[in-house]
């Protein structure tokens, strides 16, 4: 057997986790306090976009219009309105330039312009009543922030005959980031005494319950300090706050039901606390182990990806799973040493036990006699329940063919929020879309003649509106196109490519909504084979090692993905098409932000991946004991079927207090992988699984003899194995052994 089977090991690590109870979880408040010291003030140094690549072409020629041509990226704008004035009345056009002169002289502010100074008719609107002031607040993200706090109250509001609201995408950012950090702490205040109720129901014991949630909060306030230190370094997206907190409570309570439910079953079954700990870290432990590599490996894929906003959320991710994974298998142990059979205490259970269960000892665990004889029904009609469940998940996730990919723009925000108003008057009341349109930087020198020959040519191009410019620069130019048609459409990103294969005797480069959605695409699709790459060649690996099969690993991906199905066919189906888009108070865009469903991707898999090694380790466990397959099947089922689900309601609860965020993108991850979890929980880990088990049958634990080798030397063996003569063969059960019986112990 491996060196990281051996008991000695084992042994070593219980004394390690156990010596000093006290001193652990004395050591672990004092780290949790300064945790909380240290994460204080991260939302404030998190930015809300992230969703560009930093390296490709219009991220480039936007830096380069933003430093030679502010004017041209303006990320401010005031909306004025007359009311039944018109723009033009001079009392009107006297407060316009007031107001003007006023955000000129702010520093930090630069590139102000306005109807009334340069006549445009896109920042007139078509009614007359509405104009618009436009500027750049310099800086990065946080140091603009700053900037628009200090100007916009003095700027909103009635001022003379004008009521000036405030906007542009400076002013959407910013809104957004205040709305996900209320959001936050609202689905905190839902999540937290939800989960208490579920937990005590779960266990009984109100002290029992009490330790699941401690390790969440141990995990989410040192996550918060890692994030912060992130900040230093790198981008780091407000979004990852919202995964910090759904994983920080619904993976440490995974982790730690996990490991209560084991260790009270060692009680009940007659050992002391310490023996319980020992046997409890031999198995539970060590699963609770492989599933934080197999969810953090999940995590990490996105780090692949160059847009800051997916690698936050593997910042995030990675930290806390290792943070909750810690705490469950140093600090809970700790704790449950020093509590012992008290564990059991405050069991409000009792009552029920007394009335129609007789006696029993407190906080014994019985494992459910129903789910052993759902699985043995599932089993013995296993054709039926793999093709029906197959055939109605693939069925689930039809709608995502029709998927159409966008940006996130201000209709991420709930309709009342003042950016949003502000883009919804200039989209709706404003002539040629402004904002809408792609820029083309022509850098080098050239003659007027030149200029205007290329101007006419991409004004031929098919989509093309109309070309405005050239404005020119020190050695550079620009020209604005605008397209027919929707900003963001299919005809828009044509034209994009359109524009940067056009020959010009200049170089010549394209940013814009549509040129920036182009980029994100391809950067996605050029890093998605890699990401996909690194989740399943883990996953495979990491599941070999916990089963020793070869058949196990490709089983547990393909049946992930299936598990995957309803999650984006719902997205596409709620989201995008706007179905239920009234009962969830959001606003459809008619597409679905390019980064999103890589991020589902990744979130929903590691967690899929945590279930299916839940329930593998605890079968595995049993045909190491008795060398049974299909009874192994039932008992692991039997008695993690139950904590399974309970665990995915549990995290269910958690990512729907996420989804009842105002912000379109979090309410869509919410619910869509709440929906991911529970699919896979009450359908894929029930049915599939056994089903797939059962038909698989004698060659489930087969494989080569040199895979065999190296399992025996690296791989994970929880359970004692049973005596069955060549047990180095290919791990085929005799076919005559019982099939259906019912083992309790463990």
């Amino acid at each position: 057997m491996s060196e990281v089977n051996s008991p000695e090991r084992v042994g070593g690590w219980t004394r390690l986790v156990t010596a000093r109870p006290r001193l652990s979880l004395l050591a672990a408040l004092v780290i949790t306090a300064l945790a909380v010291f240290a994460g204080s003030g991260v939302a404030d140094r998190m930015g809300s976009g992230g969703w560009e690549d930093p390296d490709a072409e219009s991220t480039y020629t936007t830096q380069a219009l933003e430093r030679e041509f502010p004017d041209s990226q303006p990320n401010l704008l005031l909306l004025l309105d007359s009311g039944d004035a018109s723009v033009d009345d001079p009392a009107v056009v006297a407060e316009a330039e007031r107001l003007t002169e006023r955000l000129s002289a702010e520093p930090g502010i630069s590139g102000v312009g306005s109807y009334w100074r340069t006549k445009s008719p896109a920042l007139r609107s078509e009614d007359g009543h509405e104009a618009l002031v436009a500027a750049r607040i310099e800086g990065d993200e946080k140091a603009a922030g700053e900037i628009l706090d200090r100007t916009a109250p003095a700027l909103r509001g009635t001022h003379g005959p004008v009521e000036v609201s405030v906007g542009g995408p400076l002013a959407v950012r910013h809104e957004m980031q205040s709305i996900i950090q209320e959001d936050l702490l609202r689905a905190e205040l839902i999540a937290l005494p939800v989960t208490l109720v579920l937990l005590v129901m779960v266990f009984g014991s109100a002290i029992a319950a009490l330790l699941p949630l401690g390790v969440g909060i141990v995990a989410i306030l040192g996550t918060n300090a890692v994030l912060r230190g992130i900040t230093e370094f790198t981008d780091v997206s407000v979004f990852a706050q919202n995964l910090t907190t759904a994983l920080g409570l619904g993976l440490a309570i995974d982790y730690a039901l996990f490991i209560v439910r084991r260790f009270r079953e060692e009680l009940a079954a007659g050992a002391d606390a310490g023996a319980a700990i020992g046997t409890t870290l031999r198995t539970a432990g060590r699963t609770v182990l492989f599933s934080a590599l197999t969810v953090a490996v999940s995590l990490a894929a996105m780090m692949v990806f160059p847009q800051y906003f997916l690698r936050s959320f593997a910042y995030a991710g990675i930290a806390v799973v290792l943070l909750a994974a810690a705490a469950a298998l140093v600090l809970l142990p700790a704790a449950l040493l020093l509590l012992g059979p008290r564990v059991n205490s405050l069991d409000l259970r009792r009552l029920l036990r007394r009335r129609g269960r007789g006696p029993g000892a407190a906080g014994a665990e019985r494992p459910s006699r129903g789910w052993a004889r759902f699985s043995v029904l599932v089993m013995r009609r296993a054709p039926v329940f793999a093709v029906v469940t197959t055939v109605g998940l693939v069925l689930l996730g039809l709608p995502f063919l029709g998927v159409k990919f966008g940006t996130a723009d201000d209709r991420q925000l709930p309709a009342t929020a003042e950016s949003r108003v502000v883009q919804e008057h200039i989209r709706e009341g404003f002539p040629g879309s402004p904002g809408g349109g792609l820029e083309v930087l022509a850098d080098g020198a050239a003659s007027p003649g030149e200029y205007d020959g290329y101007r006419k040519r991409i004004a031929s191009l098919p989509g093309v509106q109309r070309v405005d410019g050239p404005v020119t620069g020190d050695g550079m130019a620009y020209f604005n196109v605008q397209p027919a048609g929707e900003p963001v459409g299919q005809g828009a990103q044509d034209l994009v490519r359109d524009l940067r294969a056009e020959p010009a005797p200049f170089d010549t480069s394209v940013t814009g909504t549509a040129a920036v959605l182009v980029d994100s695409k391809d950067a996605i699709a050029d890093r998605l084979p890699w990401a996909v790459g690194i989740i399943v060649g883990v996953t495979l690996l990491l599941v070999f090692l916990l089963t020793g099969s070869v058949l196990i690993p490709l089983q547990a991906v393909v049946l992930n993905a299936l598990s995957l199905t309803a999650m984006f066919g719902a997205v596409v189906w709620v989201f995008q098409d706007g179905h239920l888009s009234g009962l969830l108070s959001f606003t459809s865009t008619g597409d679905i932000e390019t980064t999103l469903p890589v991020l589902m991707f990744c979130v929903a898999f590691g967690l899929s991946m945590d279930y299916g090694v839940f329930l593998l380790s605890r079968i595995k466990e049993e045909y190491d004991r008795t060398g049974d397959h299909e009874h192994s099947v039932t008992f692991g089922l039997r008695h993690t079927g139950g904590l399974i689900t309970a665990a995915a309601v549990i995290l269910a609860v958690v990512m729907v207090a996420i989804g009842t965020s105002r912000v379109t993108n979090t309410k869509m991850l919410g619910l869509g992988i709440a929906l991911a979890v529970l699919m896979d929980a009450m359908v894929v880990r029930s049915l599939l699984v056994p089903a797939v088990m059962k038909l698989t049958g004698r060659f489930t634990w087969w494989a080569p003899a040199p895979l065999r080798a190296f399992h025996g030397r690296f791989g994970l063996s929880e359970g004692e194995p049973a005596p069955r003569g060549d047990q180095g063969a290919e791990r085929i059960p005799d076919a005559g052994q019982e099939r259906d019986k019912i083992t309790v112990g463990a």
